[in-house]
């Protein structure tokens, strides 16, 4: 059996903290018959056999009664007032804003959607999400800061995190779930008639920690239903929208993108348009490519694909016509796609939006709603444990060439308080111990592949085309040079890797200790199947030892940008950090735990790895786009170091070999160690690759036990016999 790839898919890391909140984790599903239905949907179907939702039967009509009577309510709260000017502002804004909401749902019911003009389609979608658009942000009350300074404090945070439930309500509203937007309306009458009561009768607001008792209730007593909507979403093919938009609707006409019920800009409709434009030769590769590292994944790890029924697609909007061949690929393999909406992108219309509510959690987390999550999933979970057995993973299409963005920190913003970063990292671990309970890691795969998307610049086009020559890279000549690399790794006690050009990294990496060198290695070598593009070897190294900075100048993580990002080892532990992001060095120091560390204390190098793709590197440079490369072909530009999980998470104990057909040993350190007698401590849930580019690095050598040295790299080439292969695209740097 031959391994040549790298496991690396964290089923957080497309996630908000807040989504997360909800449910977390990417589900599975089960062989049933798709249809193709060229048509909004009317509400969500039941399927799977399950008993009939919210939105059928005689249930309808309870839903349809208490959709008239919040729907009377909130148009008396437009025209009432309760003599405060700060909430009767609120409550006027989040009446009209509900009320739009509810024609953009009748809107879709109707069937309009379909023969409505673009100019009218761009209209309801610019309306729906133009409140929070960075050039109204600071008058929105999905502003924190904005709302904080109407209303002081707590106050301000719920108030504004309420505005953030009716937003989310777009999405369901497209996609014709009447009950979730009854659910999130319910909660605005109930908090405006607690204020209205209290204001009346004695001329004062009602306790602060009345009103978020009641978004607290609200957020439990409804964790059940959106737990199963997730994950019924996810394990059953039949009536998902995504995919009925993928290969139902007319992908010339670019009216079809607001069927989503996301964001739309001119990026998402020419990134449509440009697909169009290509020959479906093209398309036919760009699909290749994707499928066949799936099913390449499969492969080399001996797994059974014939067991799975369902593949998970994580996309961006605009790529449908690539993703429709990719259905008709995948279907060939025997595998029905589903796509749940947190994992179908649209443009983000404010960053710092986002940015600014990721834990708004924090303004009820607490043990009991932890407790009260946790159980949901369980529930659900086990309600579909039969049709999860099908789940084959997660086919990323990621892209690139959006913006750069570095938030700004607003004080106004729900931070988690020491003890709630305590339970949510708890809840991480728990969360992902009960999702393997139902998913078998060492039974599925993934594969994960990017493209540029217009915004990146006039030269899109360019890079586009580059870019699909980078991920259909030669395997067989990449391979044979990083076995070079192996080779010389192996018989090293430990990796030393330093700056240069202003760059203050001064690392030892301590390695695996190999008892029987003809049949086992410590790196493995990947090449291109669930990890696209080629380019990179890489290890788990071993805790104690790892000593030293790692630096890098400025790196993107997760989105974030990060200036001059600095973490310090101690027995491969981070024991400290900084970046230069903020004046206040705290503040940058709150800005790593908080989206790097995700709240922890520290975190393991996980993995160690020494990127080959110079042509990605190159690519990078000649467009001027390093800062907009998504990690996945980033971290094949130079040494990368992870910090978090191994590539092995979860699968310490599958075999794994290389294509030379010795076993890569180094899958476990001292903390995953631990998996089979404290797994709390094991895994960290989390897996973020930090690069080192090739201009920042003055050397790169093993070490061996007697001092003896190899040089890898030097001054930012490579100088190992055998590798200068490698060397031929970076001349093109000046």
């Amino acid at each position: 059996m031959i391994d040549n790839r790298k496991r690396e898919w964290n089923t957080e890391g497309r996630y908000t903290a807040g989504e997360a909140a909800d449910c977390q984790l990417p589900v599975c599903g089960k062989e049933e018959s798709l249809e193709v239905i060229d048509a909004v949907p009317q509400a969500w179907s039941a399927v799977c056999g399950k008993e009939e939702n919210m939105d059928q039967s005689e249930n309808r009509e309870v839903l349809q009664e208490r959709y008239g009577l919040v729907l009377e309510r909130i148009r008396e709260m437009e025209t009432e007032g309760l003599g405060h000017p700060a909430l009767d502002a609120y409550f006027k804004q989040m009446a009209a804003f509900s009320l739009k909401l509810s024609d953009y749902y009748i809107f879709v019911e109707q069937g309009h959607m379909r023969d409505a003009q673009l100019s009218e389609l761009q209209t309801w979608n610019r309306e729906l999400y133009e409140d929070i658009l960075p050039e109204h942000y600071d008058q929105s009350w999905g502003n924190p800061a904005y709302s904080v300074s109407r209303m002081d404090g707590q106050w301000g945070q719920l108030l504004s995190f309420v505005y953030g439930e009716l937003r989310d309500g777009i999405v369901p509203a497209a996609q014709g779930d009447l009950e979730d937007i009854v659910v999130r309306m319910e909660l605005l009458v109930e908090i405006y008639s607690a204020c209205v009561g209290a204001w009346r009768e004695q001329r004062q607001l009602p306790p602060y920690e009345t009103i978020r008792q009641i978004a607290y209730w609200h957020n439990s007593d409804y964790s059940d239903i959106r737990a199963e909507k997730v994950i019924r979403r996810m394990a059953c093919p039949e009536g998902n929208p995504a995919v009925e938009i993928i290969m139902g609707a007319d992908l010339e006409d670019v009216r079809y993108l607001y069927r989503y019920g996301l964001y739309v800009t001119e990026n998402e409709l020419e990134t449509a348009r440009f697909l169009c434009s290509l020959p479906q030769e093209t398309i036919d590769t760009m699909a290749d490519t994707y499928t066949e590292g799936y099913r390449m994944g499969f492969e080399v790890m001996g797994k059974d694909l014939s067991k799975k029924s369902t593949v998970d697609l994580y996309y961006n909007i605009g790529f449908e016509r690539m993703l429709r061949r990719a259905v008709e690929n995948f279907a060939v393999l025997g595998l029905k796609p589903v796509a749940r909406e947190l994992n179908v992108k649209g443009a983000i219309p404010n960053r710092q939006y986002t940015y600014d509510h990721k834990d708004d959690h924090g303004l009820f987390w607490d043990k009991a709603l932890m407790q009260r999550k946790l159980e949901v999933l369980k529930t659900a979970y086990e309600q579909y444990k039969q049709e999860l057995k099908g789940y084959a993973g997660p086919a990323a299409l990621e892209i690139f060439g959006e913006e750069p963005f570095a938030p700004e920190s607003r004080p106004q913003a729900v931070r988690l308080t020491p003890e709630q970063q305590k339970l949510w990292v708890e809840y991480s671990a728990r969360n992902m111990e009960l999702y393997t309970q139902y998913i078998t890691m060492s039974e599925r795969s993934f594969t994960i592949i990017a493209f540029p998307v217009p915004e990146i610049g006039e030269n899109f086009r360019a890079i586009f085309e580059e870019t699909i020559k980078v991920n259909t890279l030669d395997y067989m000549k990449y391979r044979q040079i990083q076995q070079c690399v192996i080779d010389a790794l192996d018989q090293a006690d430990h990796v030393e890797i330093k700056g240069m050009n202003g760059n203050t990294t001064d690392l030892t990496v301590n390695l695996w200790k190999l008892q029987n060198p003809e049949k086992e290695t410590i790196f493995e070598n990947c090449v291109a199947d669930v990890n696209i593009p080629v380019g990179e070897v890489f290890t788990s190294p071993v805790l104690k030892g790892t000593n030293g900075v790692l630096h890098v100048s400025r790196v993107f993580l997760n989105g974030l940008e990060y200036k001059d990002l600095s973490v310090t080892f101690r027995d491969g532990m981070i024991a400290d950090y900084g970046c230069g992001n903020f004046p206040d060095a705290e503040e940058g120091r709150r800005y790593i735990k908080e989206n790097v560390l995700f709240h922890r204390d520290t975190l393991p190098l996980g993995e160690f790895a020494i990127g080959t793709n110079t042509m990605a590197y190159v690519m990078a440079r000649r467009w001027n786009i390093e800062n907009k490369l998504p990690i996945l072909i980033a971290e094949k530009t130079g040494p990368h170091f992870a910090v978090g999980d191994t590539c092995y998470s979860q699968e310490e104990d599958v075999a794994v070999y290389n294509p030379d057909g010795k076993e890569v040993v180094a899958r476990e350190n001292e903390k995953s160690r631990l998996r089979n007698t404290d797994p709390m401590e094991a895994y960290f849930n989390c897996h973020t690759d930090i690069t080192l580019p090739f201009d920042e690095l003055g050397e790169l050598t093993a070490v061996k036990t007697d001092g003896t040295r190899i040089c890898i790299i030097a001054d930012g080439r490579f100088v190992l016999p055998g590798s200068e292969a490698l060397n031929e695209p970076l001349e093109q740097v000046k």
